[in-house]
């Protein structure tokens, strides 16, 4: 009687353990662009050179594939648009929720959760949000890449919120994300200050205003049709 007692205790732990136990990741590794479950970044032609924290932005395979949305029913795999990355944060697992089924959800949104679409695995996530964003058109201003990390994240329940959106992905990155190297630094905002340089020595302090004036609408933009009119940013 003991014996079994013991023998099922250990099968119980051991079930718990594989249950959340999660496969060991591979080193980042810029020089073979894999970022292992990373949201990565780079800058924008033209409009980085404009408004330097706006970029264009991926997320990584948990073998450091890079997926990103750059185009009207156009989802890259491992070809990331734009330049090589330039800042990247890896993601930690264990702030997802992987139910494999209802009552397996470790997240306070199990319905939500489930309605919306839930994954049982990194991949898994980037996979559905694959599907979800093939058939769709690309726009700058309101379906676009930082909505296609949004849409993951949430099939994620990353860090048990269902309300990860544009605004909050270019955040994190901007907050938290590490610099590659110091050659991505110069790329990203070398371009500005040329412009930002050739545009006050020919037009002047008007040149400034126009770009402050350009930033701040941009910004506005993106806030209204996130938190106030959020059917314009439904993608």
């Amino acid at each position: 009687m003991q014996l079994n007692l013991s023998y099922g205790v250990e099968k119980k732990l051991t079930a718990e353990e594989i249950e959340h136990e999660f496969w060991p990741l591979d080193e980042i590794d810029p020089k073979k662009a894999k970022f292992p479950c990373c949201i990565v970044w780079t800058p924008l032609p033209v409009v980085s050179w404009l408004v330097p924290f706006i970029g264009h932005v991926g997320i990584c395979r948990e073998d450091g594939t890079v997926i990103d949305f750059s185009g009207s029913n156009l989802v890259n795999c491992d070809n990331f648009a734009y330049g090589s990355v330039a800042r990247y944060l890896q993601l930690d697992r264990k702030q997802c929720c992987f139910p494999s089924n209802l009552s397996g959800h470790t997240c306070k949104h199990r319905y939500k959760h489930a309605d919306f679409g839930s994954a049982i695995t990194w991949d898994d996530a980037i996979r559905s949000t694959i599907h979800h964003f093939e058939p769709k058109s690309f726009n700058l201003f309101t379906c676009n890449c930082h909505s296609f990390i949004a849409n993951c994240l949430n099939q994620l329940c990353y860090g048990g919120s269902m309300t990860w959106n544009m605004i909050d992905v270019s955040s994190l990155i901007l907050s938290k994300g590490t610099w590659v190297d110091g050659l991505s630094v110069l790329r990203s905002f070398l371009p500005f200050m040329v412009v930002l340089c050739l545009g006050v020595f020919m037009v002047g302090w008007p040149f400034l205003i126009g770009l402050f004036s350009f930033s701040l609408l941009l910004i506005g933009w993106y806030l209204l049709g996130t938190y106030c009119f959020k059917n314009l940013l439904d993608c």
